[in-house]
């Protein structure tokens, strides 16, 4: 059970509610009735939450759960101990999501501006907004209806941000042009110089950055995460596109939709990615590389080429991934550290 302190539960919901909700079929010792006031864990969960199965390696879980019901997938029906009411679903994770959402919904924006918030005149700001103390919003900016500005963040002149976003503490936005229904979390710098420079035996020459950057509708950017502008062309988010904590995206790279980014990804100025790629934590790009639709990079990968559509990627410098796994192999039986 989630702590109350933090956590404020919905509910309660009848398994049928939430079979609506997920679209899951009531199967095994089915109790539609049966009220259910939190979710849990399968090794916590008591008559009253719903749980999921949707790994194997959970298998012995599942069959000792005490839960009031429990999203799982069809084949794993047989498995389930005896009295145990299921929801029944192709994809047990993605419909607990939805059913944990009911319980937990992202709470309203309370509007209202802080008084020690400062805002320029010719800002406008939408209605039902909410402004947290400390905040600055500079001249020429819009604002949308139903968002909210976290204390101490800063949105610099001339940015626009679209209805329904969610900008955390300590976040500063400049130079930058965001969608709907995004989600900027603390400390996220958007809009800052990018990394350009022309270098010689003379030294060094700042290039002026003149881009923006453009946040589609329904972008989350994790805590501490940077989005440099572009130098001339934009630096492009695409839409539903997920990224994690620290990570970094050089000037004038662009991302297609709903790609996902974990943790510590570096990824360097002028790469483009498709849509519906994934990256593992802590990979890094190097610039100017095109990235394919639906490709995969393995955590730790050091792309240093293009990758094609739909390829996995692993090791440094980045290699399909069977091949980078193969050299692996051999490395170890040269250090006398592998198998026969």
């Amino acid at each position: 059970m989630a702590d109350p302190r933090f956590f404020a539960a919905s509910g309660p919901f009848t398994v049928a509610e939430i079979a609506a909700r997920t679209g899951a079929r009531i199967g095994g010792a089915a109790t539609p009735e049966r009220l259910l006031r939190d979710v849990a864990p399968l090794q916590t969960a008591g008559i009253e939450a719903l749980s999921f199965f949707d790994n194997v390696k959970y298998r012995d879980e599942f069959a000792r759960t005490r839960a009031g019901a429990v999203l799982a997938h069809p084949k794993m029906a047989a498995q389930a101990p005896a009295g145990l009411c299921l929801l029944l679903t192709e994809k047990p994770y993605r419909a607990y999501a939805a059913a944990a959402q009911m319980f937990y919904p992202v709470a309203p924006v309370v509007s209202g501006i802080a008084p020690t918030a400062t805002i320029d005149p010719s800002a406008r700001i939408g209605d039902g907004t909410a402004i947290g103390p400390h905040a600055v919003i500079g001249a020429r900016v819009e604002i949308g209806r139903q968002c909210r500005i976290g204390a101490n963040s800063v949105i610099g002149e001339g940015s626009t941000i679209g209805d329904d976003t969610r900008i955390d503490d300590n976040v500063s936005v400049s130079h930058a042009v965001i969608g709907a229904r995004v989600r900027l979390f603390p400390g996220v710098r958007i809009g800052q110089d990018g990394f350009g420079f022309s270098a010689d035996a003379e030294g060094f020459v700042k290039i002026p950055q003149l881009g923006r950057v453009i946040i589609e509708d329904g972008v989350e950017i994790g805590a501490n995460s940077t989005v440099d502008r572009g130098a001339g062309p934009d630096t492009i988010i695409g839409a539903g596109t997920m990224i994690d904590n620290l990570v970094q995206v050089g000037h004038n790279v662009q991302i297609g939709r709903n790609c996902i980014f974990a943790g510590m990804v570096g990824i360097s100025g002028s790469t483009k990615f498709g849509d519906f790629v994934m990256v593992g934590g802590q990979a890094g790009f190097a610039g100017h590389l095109t990235i394919g639709r639906g490709a995969r990079i393995s955590a730790q990968a050091g792309v240093m080429k293009d990758v094609a559509d739909g390829e996995t990627v692993g090791g440094t410098p980045a290699l399909p991934l069977r091949e980078a796994m193969r050299q692996a192999l051999a490395l170890k039986k040269l250090t006398g550290k592998g198998g026969a």
